[in-house]
């Protein structure tokens, strides 16, 4: 299984560092600052592990995430917030999210999330082939 990931975030910084940081890694970033640049990636990439900022301008991230699971059911998808008062843990959950972190980001903790959540890619693709 190809090592995709997409970081849709408006903030610049952020996309930067998980682009430096996976890429270094061995993974392919895709980046978007917006809900209609990540579909469009998702239309044109077969992506499934995405970290979202729940704060976007136009469509926020729990809009999002309920649309791409509509259209992916396999993805992980991961809330990432500066802001963890404006929106619950439990209203993420109910969107569709696999996991929930705040900013400032812990490198060693996303790293750890993105191995994890390979993994279980992997093994979903042994019981259910998904094309790449």
């Amino acid at each position: 299984m190809q090592r995709k990931l997409l970081v849709v975030d408006d903030e610049m910084s952020i996309r930067e560092l998980f682009q430096s940081a996976f890429s270094d890694a061995g993974y392919e970033v895709y980046l978007a600052e917006n809900a209609e640049q990540a579909l469009q990636i998702l239309k044109e990439y077969n992506i499934n592990l995405i970290f979202l900022d729940l704060r976007l301008f136009g469509m926020n991230g729990i809009e999002l995430c309920r649309q791409i699971k509509k259209n992916n059911p396999i993805s992980i998808i991961y809330a990432v917030t500066g802001w963890s008062g404006l929106f619950e843990i439990e209203e993420c959950r109910e969107a569709g999210f696999d996991d929930y972190f705040t900013k400032p980001l812990s490198l060693d903790l996303l790293f750890r999330a993105v191995e994890e959540a390979f993994s279980k890619l992997n093994r979903w693709k042994k019981v259910f082939p998904v094309s790449e």
